[in-house]
């Protein structure tokens, strides 16, 4: 109980009466650590990106909590139970995946209709859930923080199926969530967002090489099998 206390209490101070919260820095790190396992796609980075969204929760539900930032961002408090959700389901996904003989997931490509919806969806639904966010009372410009959501959200759930695209979908949650954050007073999570805008893309040149190297490894097998079966014409 003694070190939840001291958890919850812990701050980092600086000059000027300014701070950062020791949960929010330690739940950006479990963060960044989530995304490096995601990117070398092992399963033990779901169960720590679990344990940052818990700790995020109790930070950007300031009013809740009692932190001494006292702002709420809804949609960054919301998307931290989305994320715990979503996660659950990559998980076991990518485990029973492992299990079977295989890695824990093979990055492909979204189909055009797929990368079509994701956008109508990332768009219709930061539309309908701006209204609610700010009717709860969120921080302003409340469209960011509904659009942080959103993203998020599709971004995850994007991971656990394998879709190479995903990675491009946290570079538009990082464009907005930056300054939003920053604005808010939440330095540490505005300077992790600028530092996940560089990695993510990162990520998505380390996925794309892997399935471009699939890609080629399947055209030589084919093309050896073709050699090898008589039975298999040529034009």
């Amino acid at each position: 109980m003694d070190f939840l206390q001291w958890l919850f209490d812990a701050r980092i101070d600086f000059a000027g009466g300014q701070f950062l919260l020791l949960r929010e820095v330690l739940g950006n790190v479990f963060g960044l650590l989530s995304a490096l396992g995601g990117m070398r796609r092992k399963v033990w980075a779901w169960p720590i990106g679990i344990v940052g969204n818990l700790l995020l929760l109790t930070v950007f539900m300031g009013t809740v909590f009692g932190n001494p930032n006292s702002v709420d961002l809804l949609g960054q408090a919301g998307r931290q139970v989305m994320f715990i959700a979503t996660s659950i389901y990559g998980w076991v996904r990518w485990r029973q995946a492992r299990n079977a003989g295989g890695t824990a997931v093979e990055p492909e490509w979204a189909s055009w209709g797929t990368r079509a919806l994701l956008l109508v969806v990332l768009v219709g639904g930061t539309a309908a859930l701006t209204p609610l966010f700010r009717a709860l009372g969120s921080y302003e410009p409340v469209w960011a923080d509904a659009w942080i959501f959103m993203g998020s959200l599709l971004a995850t759930f994007g991971m656990a199926k394998g879709w190479v695209e995903f990675w491009l979908i946290w570079v538009a949650v990082d464009i907005v969530g930056v300054p939003l954050l920053w604005s808010a007073g939440y330095y540490a999570s505005a300077l992790m967002y600028l530092f996940y805008g560089g990695f993510t893309l990162v990520g998505f040149f380390v996925w794309w090489r892997v399935r471009s190297r699939r890609d080629v490894e399947e055209q030589r097998v084919t093309v050896e099998t073709a050699h090898l079966d008589p039975t298999i014409r040529r034009e």
